[in-house]
């Protein structure tokens, strides 16, 4: 494929999160009583193909731009925001061969959480809170080494993409 030398910086608009919209994606994860017993609104977790690792990622103030974006395909992957800022994901439908055109943004509420399924194509979280912000992260212990298949969409398709908050 031959680039030109000229970066393309495509702007998404977020969507709102609702459980229909995010669904070709994952599953939203919200607030329940206690003691209700689990069913399809539950995260439906993958874990079994390794270890679970549930831990705090604390993350860099870096903004709404990405050129990079990753999928994991041993495993589901839960995120949520600790201190309930919003914050935002960029995804596209899970498949091994990414299609730019498909990549959509979401703007997470910050009590509300996400679920990915196996394969989804994700660039985030991304927030605009000026200090780092910590998220909670739920997926196998050696994804970020043995599941992390990431395309850098400057150099394969010219492309830097912004969040448009």
């Amino acid at each position: 494929m031959s680039l030109s030398s000229t970066k393309v910086i495509r702007r998404l608009s977020p969507q709102p999160l609702t459980a229909t919209a995010f669904q070709p994606y994952g599953q939203v994860i919200q607030a329940t009583e206690d003691g209700k017993e689990f069913d399809q609104e539950d995260a439906q977790l993958v874990l079994d193909r390794g270890t679970p690792r549930f831990y705090i990622m604390q993350l860099p103030a870096q903004g709404l731009s990405f050129t990079h974006i990753t999928y994991h395909s041993q495993c589901t992957q839960c995120l949520g925001s600790l201190q309930g800022h919003p914050w935002y994901i960029a995804v596209a439908p899970p498949c091994p061969q990414l299609d730019p055109d498909q990549i959509v943004a979401f703007r997470i509420p910050g009590d509300q959480s996400i679920k990915l399924e196996l394969g989804t194509w994700h660039a985030g979280p991304l927030f605009q809170h000026p200090d780092s912000i910590g998220f909670y992260n739920l997926e196998l212990s050696d994804t970020n080494i043995t599941d992390h298949t990431s395309v850098n969409l400057l150099r394969t398709h010219n492309l830097e993409f912004c969040i448009l908050a």
